[in-house]
């Protein structure tokens, strides 16, 4: 059940389309389960930095969630949302992610035909009115808030970056932006993950609206960004994987870590990384995931 029906949402069609807000558990059961997981994994000392609501759908269609971060806190970790953003407009719905530390926002476009087209909305929503609750919300949220924007392949975008970005830009509060692609197969199959040259466009806009400290990208790759850990071919590999790095970086990493350009000829032959131009300089990205979880 979702108020979207993305053409690159990787948990099939939508079941049902609605802006309708629902009772879909009760807080009790909601804090029992997760603390019988949580203790589970307690004793096996994993660790657990965020509690977080993801469903197949839209969480905030959830109308205990309010209720339900509230008895999750008793816990004592710390609780993430992630949500579509599309029924911000509603005051309960902001009142409610009040309550949560982290809120993941999507932010796909900011042109109505655009986003219809991706995002496939309920028929009653407005972008006008969904941007102006995420507004609304970012402005007194206290906690982490971040957002997302998915980028597929077949879309012309021409100066929708731009407009995103400087909608972004007057989130003030906003802590970072994602620039994101599908990582798994999707409902549209034309809905394949954007090519490298428009992550990197994209990154790079934003990064110029927001400041580079405050973007990243999301292509299925987790490592250990910006610090030489002794690896050079991974380190490089984890960083680019989340940001574009121009020439002069890559030497400037190389140089740190005693190490020749010959890494970058490797990976470029390998295939696992490829040479972007943006303006007059020239980035190095890894290269994004096909389906099969390989470097397509």
């Amino acid at each position: 059940m979702c108020s979207y029906s993305c053409v690159y949402c990787q948990l099939g069609k939508t079941s049902e389309n609605t802006v309708e807000r629902q009772v879909f558990y009760q807080p009790c059961d909601i804090l029992n389960e997760v603390g019988r997981k949580v203790d589970n994994a307690t004793i096996r000392n994993e660790r657990i930095d965020y509690l977080t609501f993801v469903s197949d759908g839209e969480p905030t269609l959830d109308i205990n969630i309010g209720k339900e971060i509230s008895v999750l806190k008793r816990i004592g970790i710390p609780i993430a949302v992630i949500t579509n953003a599309s029924m911000l407009w509603l005051k309960d719905v902001r009142q409610d992610l009040l309550k949560a530390d982290y809120v993941s926002l999507k932010v796909d476009a900011f042109s109505e035909d655009l986003w219809r087209r991706i995002d496939r909305p309920h028929k009653d929503l407005r972008l006008n009115v969904v941007l102006k609750g995420i507004q609304d919300f970012a402005e007194e949220f206290k906690g982490t808030v971040v957002t997302e924007t998915m980028l597929v392949d077949g879309i012309d975008y021409a100066n929708e970056f731009e407009r995103v970005a400087a909608f972004l830009a007057e989130l003030k509060k906003l802590n970072r932006a994602y620039v994101a692609v599908p990582t798994r197969p999707p409902i549209e199959n034309w809905a394949k993950p954007a090519r490298e040259e428009i992550v990197n466009v994209a990154f790079q806009v934003f990064s110029e609206k927001l400041g580079v400290d405050r973007v990243e990208c999301l292509m299925g790759y987790e490592g250990n960004a910006f610090a030489f850990t002794g690896d050079v071919e991974e380190d490089l590999l984890s960083i680019m994987a989340v940001h574009p790095m121009r020439d002069e970086a890559v030497e400037a990493f190389l140089r740190k870590a005693n190490s020749g350009w010959q890494i970058i000829e490797k990976l470029l032959t390998a295939d696992k990384l490829v040479e972007l131009e943006y303006g007059t300089d020239i980035f190095y990205m890894r290269k994004l995931l096909n389906k099969g979880g390989n470097e397509k």
